[in-house]
């Protein structure tokens, strides 16, 4: 009963996208990020499954406030009334206060689906959200937790250690790892979506989680990775290919949609090739429906970082 579960949260009605991690120690209980409204239900599900109450619940662990891991956080912070949220210096003014948060979601959604995918999310009051620096530590039973701050996919992010466990929770840190990707092997795919991606800060953050020697690392998408020294090189790689595309795109004449359609497509012949490697899982057609959206996502991102630098060095000229 000790030590972390995994829950299946089915984020967009998919099996195995996004995780949720339930860490129990003598009957004492912490939830790593929670995904969005629609999740709760199952979240305090499994709290019961393993004969716990919420009120049990001493901590709502949030490593950065994308709404796939944070979306949930008023609702999880109503059910279960002795927790606090634990989060970086960055990401706590938002849960305080989501209304920029919800603005901008709201803004890339519309707010009909925003309203469906995402709900109601709320103010938590300030005395319930604790902000954690980087390195610091949080005693729970014989466990010790450690923040690491760690940008690069976020300016918010932080990953968790755990030395009871040697393992780390790591976020979007440490890159997408579905299941059914890891058929045929190890495959790690990196995560770069708007509005942070920073390469050099994105592959530090990896090294430093490597450089921990876990035995173990649980990524929000999804479930444990044990070949922690292979997906970090293939991270690397990955996060190679996605700077040289920044660059690529930021010295191109391509604006707005037509930029986002060059970084669309050099990704899909970049990923492509590398899945066509995988054999069969190539051909899973609803595994390659994740991995499109992941790549629109990746695309969008890598266009922003380009247009971000555009912008700086316009500034700088002046």
């Amino acid at each position: 009963m000790s030590g972390f579960h995994t829950i299946d949260t089915h984020y967009l009605g998919r099996p195995e996208f996004a995780a949720v991690y339930l860490l129990i120690e003598n009957q004492r209980a912490i939830f790593f990020d929670n995904n969005t409204n629609a999740a709760v239900p199952g979240l305090l599900s499994e709290l019961e499954n393993h004969g716990l109450a919420p009120e049990q619940v001493e901590y709502l662990v949030i490593t950065h406030v994308h709404l796939d891991h944070a979306g949930g956080t008023s609702a999880m912070a109503r059910a279960c009334p002795n927790a606090t949220i634990l989060a970086h210096p960055r990401a706590a003014p938002h849960i305080i206060d989501p209304s920029k948060l919800v603005a901008s979601a709201s803004a890339v959604y519309g707010k009909d689906k925003f309203q469906r995918l995402y709900g109601n999310i709320e103010a938590v009051p300030a005395d319930r959200v604790r902000v954690m620096d980087d390195e610091e530590s949080l005693s729970f039973g014989s466990r010790e937790l450690r923040f690491l701050h760690t940008r690069g996919h976020a300016n918010h992010h932080c990953c968790i250690v755990d030395n009871g466990s040697n393992a780390i929770i790591a976020g979007d840190a440490f890159g997408l790892h579905y299941p059914a990707l890891q058929r045929a092997g190890t495959f790690a795919f990196p995560s770069t979506s708007p509005t942070d991606f920073e390469p050099d800060l994105a592959r530090e953050s990896v090294r430093r989680l490597v450089a921990e020697r876990p035995r173990c690392i649980y990524p929000t998408h999804y479930g444990a990775v044990t070949d922690i020294d292979t997906a970090a090189g293939q991270l690397i790689r990955h996060l190679d290919f996605a700077e040289r595309l920044r660059d690529e795109a930021e010295a191109s004449d391509l604006a707005d949609e037509a930029l986002e359609g060059y970084c669309r497509s050099r990704l899909q012949d970049y990923f492509s090739g590398l899945l066509d490697a995988l054999g069969s899982v190539s051909h899973d057609a609803t595994l390659r429906s994740v991995i499109q959206l992941d790549i629109d996502l990746n695309a969008q991102g890598i266009a922003f970082a380009a247009n971000k630098r555009r912008r700086k060095a316009r500034d700088h000229g002046r």
